[in-house]
């Protein structure tokens, strides 16, 4: 369960990313316009958690949580010039910190809540 809900919550700050840029390009919150843009970053997710295998330890912040965001970046930005999508510079790196920000946030969290309070 540890993993799915891990791998769900992965998806689910990939998909806020893409929700809040489209949003702030007055963009349509529709469900095929926030599909259109979120299947590349969902699609490098996925291959960074087949790379890292993540689900043996979906928290650790290395080597998890660093490569599926760096794959959900590399593997998304390169999908998306593939099918066409733009790759301005300020978009490849509001993508980066914003995931970063997201996917390894998340970890870090898990981490502190789970480190025994010193006395």
């Amino acid at each position: 369960m540890r993993n799915v809900g891990a791998a769900a919550l992965d998806a689910v700050c990939v998909l806020v990313f893409v929700t809040i840029g489209r949003a702030s390009h007055e963009e349509a919150a529709s469900l095929t316009g926030i599909a259109g843009t979120a299947w590349p970053f969902l699609v490098g997710l996925a291959v960074g958690w087949l790379v890292t295998r993540a689900w043996r330890r979906p928290e650790a912040f290395v080597p998890a949580g660093v490569g599926v965001w760096a794959s959900t970046v590399a593997v998304g930005m390169v999908l998306r010039v593939v099918s066409g999508q733009g790759t301005a510079v300020s978009f490849v790196v509001v993508a980066s910190l914003f995931t970063a920000l997201f996917l390894l946030g998340w970890r870090g969290v898990a981490k502190a809540v789970r480190r025994p309070a010193r006395a």
